[in-house]
């Protein structure tokens, strides 16, 4: 019996239509082996809806993403657009309202560097023999970014700038209960990434965390401070499995798994938001933007599905746009990321993860994973693609 899901695909702009396009051909092999309907809803999203409507989130498409299990981003911004009012820019624009209106809290990043791409790492391949597999699981909409007040005024004739770096309790819990299920799934060893040695949030911070451990007797919880975790990741990435982290941590220390993975083209991300158990009906957005998430939602028994947006880690790339170079697989596994925690379709997300390290292995790579070496074949986006979608 065919499961039919909703999506929305908001391609954006640069590269993201061309590898978008791409992640279709596999999602669509995935969906047709494991009798999967989707319906997909494309729609407008940063300067391509700026250049069509003058607005880099058009009513249409937050109304399709309100209509969708899940949205597929793609990459927006340009230089195009870079001369508009910093709220009207693409990433500005379109972003940061899609987080704010579906309260997408949680930023799941892996930083996978797969065996046989270690030599595209700048750590020394003697460190990452087997290469690494970390999950990084970043609050999304709280801390010094959206804290009160802010502001740069005058005081005692010299401008002070004032940032506020603000948590509540029920923020940590909810996100600590998100990473806590992702450990399960992996490895079961959280290391939670912290500042409690200066920072009074961090201290609540931690508290919370070994709270919500005891409801997970089975994950091995360790703490580290950031500037030490920042290290440990150059040191030694392979002694993390999974990183849960406030949100200005977490922007820099993905950005760091990134880096030292090889290449921002493999990599995808997930930006989550409410539970939802397997079965329960869907109530819309209202409830999606409910700020009440339930922590035992979030238990591995209940097996719980997350609204959801899916995007690639990198940027929109207008330099290689339109040339059919880009590497589609972080977008592929965006598409493979949607389809585990949106979707409840464990088995097309295994396949399609497993698909991708088959083309790996057997030596295709883009030109950003490309080397010389012997065995290796350079294909172009759509062939990497076809790749995928053949051996799944």
């Amino acid at each position: 019996m065919s499961t039919t899901h909703k999506i929305s695909i908001l391609a954006g702009d640069g590269i993201g239509p061309e590898v978008m396009d791409a992640s279709m051909l596999v999602l669509d092999a995935a969906a047709k082996k494991f009798s999967i309907t989707l319906e997909k809803d494309s729609q407008l999203v940063g300067g391509a809806a700026i250049d069509a409507t003058g607005s880099p989130l058009p009513e249409e498409t937050v109304a399709s993403c309100q209509a969708s299990d899940a949205i597929l981003f793609g990459s927006v911004g340009g230089p195009k657009w870079e001369n508009l009012p910093p709220d009207q820019q693409p990433e500005r624009g379109a972003l940061l309202p899609l987080r704010k209106k579906f309260n997408l809290y949680a930023n799941l990043r892996p930083g996978v560097c797969l065996p046989s791409l270690t030599h595209a790492s700048p750590v020394k391949n003697e460190l990452i023999p087997n290469g690494f597999d970390v999950l990084c699981v970043r609050e999304l909409t709280g801390g010094i970014y959206f804290g009160q007040p802010k502001s740069i005024s005058e005081v005692d004739g010299e401008l002070v700038a004032i940032d506020t770096m603000v948590y509540k309790q029920s923020e940590i819990v909810r996100i600590a209960h998100i990473a806590f299920t992702a450990a399960m799934a992996r490895d079961k060893r959280l290391c939670s990434v912290d500042k409690a040695n200066v920072l009074q949030n961090s201290v609540l911070w931690r508290q919370t965390v070994i709270e919500v451990s005891k409801e997970y007797p089975e994950v091995e919880l360790s703490h580290l401070y950031v500037d030490n975790a920042a290290m440990q990741l150059i040191k030694q990435p392979g002694s993390f499995d999974v990183i849960v982290t406030g949100n200005l941590f977490g922007d820099i220390l993905s950005d760091e798994m990134a880096m030292i993975s090889g290449s921002l083209g493999m990599l995808p991300s997930a930006s989550l938001g409410n539970p939802k158990p397997v079965g329960t009906a869907d109530d819309g957005a209202d409830d999606r933007a409910d700020d009440g998430a339930s922590g035992e939602a979030g238990r591995e028994e209940c097996k719980p599905l997350y609204f959801g947006m899916y995007e690639p880690s990198g940027g929109s790339a207008p330099d290689i746009a339109g040339q059919g170079v880009a590497n589609p697989i972080a977008q592929i596994l965006s598409a493979a990321m949607m389809l585990r925690y949106s979707l409840g379709e464990t088995a097309a997300a295994d396949a399609i993860e497993a698909a991708v390290d088959k083309a790996i292995d057997s030596g295709l790579r883009t030109g950003d994973i490309f080397t010389g070496k012997e065995g290796e074949t350079k294909v172009g986006t759509v062939a990497m693609a076809e790749a995928i979608a053949d051996a799944i």
